[in-house]
């Protein structure tokens, strides 16, 4: 079943993609109306405060215009106060009427009869352009004012007041009457001025002009409107003259905004006093629209900086929001895989362990079966059990790699540099892969060359998991009666690095059956494995080699794989190992003579150069023909080899036959040392009924040459080697463990080096029988942490803050099988002086005893 890969990045990216697109373009609708909005509220501003203007223009001209006419009216009111009342004739009344009238600066002067007669007593005659309304406002002896028209068509302005005075038909008048030119109300509006903002004029209700401020080319205001406008709408234009009519009809003020042949006026319309005209004022909206255009671009323009810049910040603001975002979902989603393959793995890791945990396994098993069988043979069951022990230490590593499930999840794996022999190393791996190779019937060979450095630093855990893995895959893809060869060699390291170091080269060669170009590449995956059918049937998870990649990675070292289909494989690992800088025990042996014979040549030349640095002089063949030759020679010349050492397996005839054949030319005295990679036990039986007298194990190191050879030139014992020898005998060590095999193990292992042992079953009471205890009598406590009642932590803080007076000095030795290092440094913290976890390491134990109560 395939799992359906989610992208959550993909819907967010779209989310915050698309919300910033409504944003913009919320955003920039907003402007834009905003944008209306204003444009529309300053033309209304605009109309309003036109509207506010043109009020004011026009109250102060219609304020002008009645001061005017005030002062007119006074001064013809002034003419008629002024005559005197004696005067009885009428010329004499003619003459003052029309000297006063001129002293007043009126140009025209009459009297004006009920009937409307108008009869002339200075200047030419008059006619009323609205003789109606002018008799009617006179009739009620009312003050009025009128245009009229002298006898030459000149425009005037008529002033009439009630006054009775004879005329030439022997009437009384009506009123008095005096004009003065039209000019001098059109000087009041000011309608010459160029480059006036405002236009005034004077009209009737019938549209007809008293005063206008477009010449003489138009006669009628509400025709002039057609002619001044020929593109306008008619009905627009015909609607506006009906309203401002009916306001005029109505004596209402009247105030618009003309909009005809796109050219905008603001009109004001009010009634003058005194008479029945209209002052009507014009304010065109041209310079005032450039004024307000100006206005509206430089707000277009401010908004769009200002957009431009909202919009620059919110597109950084969302560029960082995104890239962050981006970021933390990329995060979120590796961290979802890791989860994912930290599961995957965490359920599946045991089962797919069987590769590197069945190794050791077997190992455990076929010694475990071979010590029994061998039972009264104390150095085969020694040999067995040695063995078990290196296969138990290296399986318990990997179990604590199982356990450690924060290495798992982080893909990390620590690594612990402590002192370590190459020989004891080697020795352990072909001793655990032994039983492997001998159920394939497969040829094993172990070669070393060079060896400059036995005793290195590094993590011994992790050094033995890498050689297993690459012995157990070559064992595994290598067919039956194939052969298998583990090289070790040392140089120089590159200067960088310094003399402390020394560059180590380990290969793994086989003649198995290969791998492809395509998979070499995924050698190192985890899980990879070559899926043919001759290997069906071959166990393991695929994590041998990524496990190995890893911890060579680790190890600052590398390692290549150089394989073809059917031809075999070589992995080669090279690592950089610190040179231990302990003293080393100086292994000089008698110069004996000696001879080696082997197979392998190199074998033979790094042997004979390692015996030749232990002070033995040897000489080495390839066969065992030549070997006899040789021996037989160097013995009919009475100089006998005093040692001979050969491999079993030697083409032609085999080891066992060669030292039988020896056996027979000198006889028992000369020790015969048998050498191989494999089991001494497979063929231990043969050996020494052809008259072998021991065994030494390949790959032949320094030291193993040696201790191995040492036991048979008749050597004391150097008496200033250092003693390992610790006396425990009469210490008292409180153990509490819960667990009754455990206490049984701890029991006597601490028995057989003299301690006296206590128990507590747990914490309550180990802290109960040291504080019953007589000072000194405890050397030591071992404690285990996981107890009922009570645990180890809270009986070490009991024992620590107790008043017996060991309390702070007593040692605590944490035994425990929690062995994480959160676990340690809680031991530590809590008043512990150190920890060893299980299974007991019984070496680690008596080495931490002898630190601390020694």
């Amino acid at each position: 079943m395939k799992i359906r890969s989610l992208k959550p990045e993909h819907h967010a990216t779209h989310f915050l993609i698309g919300s910033f697109t409504v944003l913009l373009l919320v955003s920039i609708g907003a402007f834009v109306c905003l944008g209306r909005f204003m444009s529309k509220e300053s033309e209304e501003s605009i109309h309003t405060v036109g509207n506010l203007y043109m009020a004011g223009i026009n109250n102060h001209i219609t304020a002008h215009f009645r001061t005017l006419i005030d002062l007119k009216l006074e001064q013809a009111e002034g003419i008629v106060d002024t005559i005197p009342a004696d005067i009885s004739g009428t010329d004499e009344l003619y003459e003052e009427l029309v000297h006063r009238a001129d002293v007043r600066n009126f140009n025209y002067v009459a009297l004006y009869s009920t009937d409307g007669t108008i009869e002339m007593l200075d200047g030419s005659f008059l006619r009323l352009a609205d003789p109606e309304s002018f008799r009617e406002s006179l009739a009620h002896h009312e003050k009025k004012v009128a245009v009229g028209y002298d006898s030459l068509g000149n425009e005037v302005v008529m002033f009439g007041l009630n006054a009775e005075y004879p005329m030439s038909n022997g009437e009384k008048s009506l009123a008095l009457v005096v004009a003065v030119p039209i000019d001098y109300i059109s000087a009041m509006l000011g309608t010459d001025e160029e480059n006036a903002l405002i236009f005034s004029s004077i009209i009737r209700k019938d549209g007809s002009f008293i005063i206008s401020d477009m010449g003489s080319e138009y006669e009628d205001y509400f025709e002039s409107l057609y002619a001044r406008f020929p593109d306008g709408d008619p009905e627009k234009i015909g609607s506006y003259i009906q309203e401002l009519s009916e306001a005029m009809e109505k004596k209402e003020n009247y105030a618009t905004v003309l909009d005809f042949d796109e050219s905008n006026q603001q009109i004001y319309c009010t009634m003058l006093p005194y008479s029945e005209w209209h002052l009507i004022t014009i304010l065109p909206f041209g310079p005032l629209n450039e004024t307000v255009e100006d206005l509206d671009r430089n707000r277009t323009l401010a908004t769009l900086l200002v957009c431009s810049v909202i919009f620059v910040v919110l597109l950084i603001i969302f560029f960082i929001y995104y890239r962050t975002t981006c970021r933390q979902l990329k995060e979120l989603e590796e961290a979802r895989q890791e989860a994912l393959a930290a599961t995957k793995a965490k359920s599946s890791f045991l089962s797919n362990m069987s590769h590197d945990i069945r190794t050791p396994m077997n190992a455990i098993v076929g010694m475990t079966a071979i010590a029994t069988a061998h039972v009264d043979d104390k150095e085969q069951v020694m040999n067995c059990l040695k063995k078990i022990t290196l296969s138990g230490k290296h399986l318990l590593g990997l179990i604590n790699d199982v356990l450690d499930m924060s290495k798992i999840e982080s893909g990390k794996m620590t690594l612990t540099a402590e002192l370590v022999s190459l020989q004891e190393v080697i020795e352990g791996v072909v001793g655990i892969v032994q039983t492997q190779i001998k159920g394939k019937s497969q040829h094993f060979n172990v070669h070393i060359d060079k060896i400059t450095a036995e005793d290195v630093y590094c993590d011994s855990v992790r050094l033995n998991q890498v050689l297993l893995n690459l012995l157990s895959n070559a064992i595994k893809y290598t067919q039956e009666g194939g052969t298998i060869q583990l090289s070790l060699y040392q140089e120089d390291t590159p200067p960088q690095k310094g003399a402390d170091y020394v560059r180590t080269h380990i290969t793994v060669t086989d003649n198995g059956m290969g791998m492809s170009e395509e998979f070499q590449s995924h050698v190192f995956d985890s899980y990879s494995r070559v899926d043919t059918l001759r290997v069906h049937k071959t166990e393991g998870a695929g994590l041998g080699m990524a496990i190995t990649k890893h911890i060579i990675d680790a190890m600052d070292g590398t390692i290549t794989v150089k394989s073809q289909l059917g031809k075999g494989t070589e992995f080669h690992v090279i690592l950089d190992l610190e040179r231990a800088t302990a003293s080393e025990i100086d292994m000089v042996l008698p110069p004996w003579k000696m001879l080696v014979v082997d197979d392998d040549e190199t074998l033979c030349r790094t042997a004979v150069d390692a015996l030749e640095s232990i002070g033995i002089q040897a000489d080495w063949t390839l066969s065992g023909e030549k070997a006899l030759t040789m021996v037989a020679k160097h013995h009919q010349s009475r100089d006998d080899y005093q040692i001979v050492m050969l491999d079993w397996k030697l083409p032609g005839m085999d080891g066992l036959y060669v030292a039988k054949q020896i056996r027979r030319i000198v006889g028992e005295e000369m020790p015969i040392i048998l050498i191989s990679a494999y089991d001494w036990s497979d063929f231990e039986a043969d050996a020494k009924e052809a008259g072998i007298n021991g065994f030494i194990a390949k790959p032949l190191f320094k030291s193993t040459l040696f201790y191995g050879l040492k036991k048979y030139m008749d050597i004391e014992e150097n008496p200033d080697m250092p003693d390992d020898y610790a006396d425990f005998s009469g210490k008292h060590v409180l153990v509490a463990e819960d667990n009754d095999l455990n206490w049984e193990i701890l029991q006597a292992l601490l028995s057989d080096i003299g301690m006296e042992v206590e128990w507590a079953e747990n914490g309550k009471i180990c802290l109960e029988k040291f504080q019953a205890s007589a000072p000194g009598y405890y050397d030591v406590i071992l404690m285990d942490v996981r107890m009922p009642v009570m645990n180890g932590y809270e009986a070490t803080k009991g024992i620590r803050a107790s008043s017996h007076p060991d309390a702070g000095t007593i040692p605590i030795i944490a035994m425990t099988a929690d062995a994480f290092s959160e676990d340690i440094k809680q031991c530590l913290d809590c008043g512990m002086n150190a920890h060893t976890a299980k299974p007991i390491n019984f070496e680690e134990v008596i080495s931490l005893l002898k630190k601390h109560i020694l």
